[in-house]
């Protein structure tokens, strides 16, 4: 017999993108959405149906959603149902792809509030091994970064104010959801992290090509009872003033026709290396 059990979502169906509730997928971009609501915290756009579970299995909520997909498969249905009465807007494809630069992942967006982020005081307590990064412009190297950490056991990640956001949708895309599972915080603008890691028992390594660099496989490294590794911007790595106030400078040994790896691999390499 068909399954006749009525499910507990609705679409609102759209014939055009043009109403005032989808201004937020069509008219307003990822930094426009991090800070519509300032001072409380902002929105952000969320894509594929895998990634969109994971920001709800991490506790934030869905705002709307647009979609395409008016039979879903289990794992977008569960979406749907976890929308908990937020509204569902329903158009087919040729409507979608009005939203200039979306290549949607499997037809399916949702807007999502963001929490407050943690103080950096507060996400270093209990943590052994952290990762700064300083200046990384690329939301797909944040992605990858943070892919990366969540599988090598770091337990969270500061940011600094003038990195890329974890939360734009290609970094979400690329870190497969990972991005909500871990701990993270983005610092203020002149933010003395430095400092603060020191006061809460951290050595700092600075991840730099240098003649005082040691490798990153040194033995002084895995016997540090806290770490935290800074990685820098991918075209001129860390600032000079973080390099020199750091507890050691370090780099990943390898062929001396390559100067360094891109930043996203070289975190891999580091992660697996320091993780304790």
């Amino acid at each position: 017999m068909p399954d006749t059990k009525k499910e507990s979502y609705e679409f609102t169906k759209i014939p055009s993108l043009d109403i005032p509730e989808l201004e937020i997928y069509r008219k307003l971009n990822e930094i426009q959405l991090r800070k519509i609501n300032e001072p409380k915290p902002g929105i952000f756009i969320c894509e594929s149906s895998k990634v969109i579970l994971r920001a709800l299995a991490s506790g934030y909520e869905i705002v709307s959603i647009l979609t395409a997909v008016s039979k879903p498969n289990d794992e977008t249905k569960e979406v749907y149902q976890q929308a908990n009465g937020a509204p569902i807007y329903l158009g087919d494809d040729s409507i979608l792809r009005e939203l200039a630069g979306y290549a949607l992942t499997d037809g399916v967006l949702a807007a999502m509030k963001r929490k407050e982020l943690p103080s950096l005081d507060s996400i270093l307590e209990g943590k052994k091994v952290v990762a700064v990064l300083e200046n990384v412009n690329n939301p797909t190297n944040i992605g990858a970064i943070f892919r990366s950490a969540a599988a090598l056991n770091i337990e969270a990640i500061i940011i600094t104010f003038d990195s890329s956001d974890p939360f734009y949708r290609r970094a979400e895309r690329v870190s497969m959801g990972t991005v909500f599972q871990l701990p993270y915080t983005r610092l203020d603008r002149g933010e003395d992290y430095l400092t603060t890691l020191s006061k809460h028992g951290f050595k700092t390594v600075a991840m730099a090509l240098s003649d005082e660099a040691i490798s990153i496989d040194d033995k002084r490294l895995k016997n540090e009872e806290k770490i935290a590794v800074i990685l820098g911007n991918e075209g001129y790595g860390l600032k000079d003033e973080t390099i020199a106030n750091s507890d050691y400078v370090a780099m990943i040994p390898m062929n001396p026709l390559v100067d360094s790896l891109n930043v996203a691999a070289a975190s891999a390499v580091t992660f697996w290396e320091l993780q304790h």
